[in-house]
This record gives C-alpha cells, structure tokens and sequence, in this order.
C-alpha cells in the first residue's frame, strides 16, 4: 500500500495552523486572567474564555475557574495541545475593566478580529488607569454622607461623615492598601471610623453616633465580594461561592473587631458614659 508523501507546504500550514491556535488559546486566557482579577464572576470568565475560543475554531478547550485561579486546557487530534494554570490574587474590584473585557468577547464573535487586534485591545483594558485619588476621596466622603443621611442623619452628621469618608479613603489608599495586610487593614480601618465618630459626637459637631458609624462603615463592606458569592452558589459554583463569602465575612467580622475594640476602649475610659 502506498503511502502518499507529506508534501513542506503541508507542514507549514499545519504548523502555521497550530501557532495561530495557540496563540487564541494565550490570548483567552489572558482575558479569562484580566477578568477574574477584577472581581467577575466565575460563569462570565469561563463563558469569555469559551467564547474566544470557538470563535476560531478551537472545541477542545475546557476551562475550570476558581475564585482565586484558573485552569485552561485543550488538545485533540486537530488541536495543540496546551495546558495553563494562574494563580490571582485577590484585588479590588474594577468593573469597567469587566464590562470592557466582557464586550470584547462579543465582538471577537461578531468579527473574528486579527490576534494583534485582540492583543491590542487586551493590552489597552488591562493598562487603563485606575480613577485619580481626589476622586475616589471625593466618592467616599459622599458615599459616607448620604449613607448616613439614610439611617437618620441629619445635616451636622451628614456633613460630620462626609469628613470620615474622605479620611477614611485617604487612609485606605495611601496606607492601608500598600502597606498592611487585608486583615489588618480592615481591622484598623473600622477603629479610624469608630474614633472619628465618637471624636464628633464628643466634641458636639454630630449629633448621632449610630448614623456616623454607619456611614463610615458601608465605605468598607465588600459588596462585590459578598453578591458575587451569592451568584456563583446560585450557577452551582459551590466551591467559589463558599470562598467568596468567607472572603466577604472575614472583612465583616474584622470591621466588627475595630469598630468594638475602640467602642470598649472609649467605654473604659469614660466609666461606660453615654455620648
């Protein structure tokens, strides 16, 4: 029986074939990476990967996503065979970066764009700046005062909380963030709002300690963390889920710490009186 000669034009297009195949591979997984560092759920990154993926071709690819890593793998006997795992750590949550990453993947569908122009693309979400301090000060010092406004604030805390926010977003980005651990930061994050609210009420210039405090408080609740939680236990992501909320509930119990650690101090202090 003859065998038919593999011609060299052949083997160039078949290598040329796989070297673009792997290319999307590393370009969905990147995207997958971008996204899962940025808070997404666990179902939108596999869902992105997947849709990159068979975009081109590519149905051997299966993804496993954890909250803090990722898994890609794919082969057959058209496909290269390719394996990745990436560990990410826990970050803020960017939610523009999300919506970016998440609009790409359907316009990769729609366009079957060039890996350059993937690439391009992924080089400008993943390099998009942050938003300038003043602003994020400026956020949470009215984030703070209206939250306190909505637990019967009235104009002295409103404009009480909003100096706490801003100290505290102060606080959080220019030293808890880069210098402490997440625990600690947390920890001495609720005691800077439990001593500022008290300092207020103290000194005369707000006039409810519970609509302080709240305020204060709301600015470090990690609600992406906690509804993301939720979503992942609802998609049957069980094991994601259960870390997420463990993550969020960690951040609850610390705030908790600070917050009565100061509370109890004050009280010592003071034989128990009331503000």
């Amino acid at each position: 029986m003859s065998v038919n000669p593999v011609s060299e034009e052949d083997v160039e297009t078949d290598m040329a074939r796989q070297k673009f195949q792997k290319e999307i591979l590393l370009l969905a997984f990147r995207a997958g990476k971008l996204l899962l560092a940025n808070g997404a759920e666990i179902f939108r990154v596999e869902d992105t990967v997947y849709r990159i993926c068979r975009a081109y071709g590519l149905q051997s690819v299966r993804a496993f996503v954890l909250s803090s890593a990722l898994f890609l793998t794919a082969g057959n006997e058209t496909e290269p065979q390719f394996a990745e795992v990436w560990q990410i750590p826990v970050n803020a949550a960017n939610l523009t970066r999300v919506a970016e990453l998440n609009e790409l993947s359907r316009h990769i569908e729609l366009t079957h764009c060039s890996p350059e122009e993937i690439r391009a693309e992924l080089d400008r979400i993943e390099n998009m700046p942050d938003f300038p301090l003043w602003l994020q000060v400026l956020a949470g010092g009215v984030c703070g005062a209206a939250f306190s406004c909505m637990f019967e604030g009235d104009p002295a805390d409103f404009a009480c909380a909003f100096v706490i926010g801003l100290l505290f977003e102060l606080y959080f980005t220019r030293i808890g963030q880069p210098h402490f651990s997440r625990i600690v930061r947390n920890i001495l994050g609720g005691a800077l709002i439990a001593a500022l609210s008290i300092l207020f009420c103290h000194s005369g210039l707000g006039h409810h300690l519970q609509s302080l405090m709240t305020g204060g408080i709301v600015l470090m609740v990690p609600g992406v963390a906690f509804t993301n939680g939720i979503r992942d236990l609802a998609d049957g992501d069980y094991l994601s889920g259960e870390i997420r909320l463990l993550d969020a509930l960690i951040v609850f119990f610390c705030i908790a710490i600070g917050v009565g650690s100061v509370m109890a101090l004050y009280g010592w202090f003071t034989g128990g009186a009331p503000l």
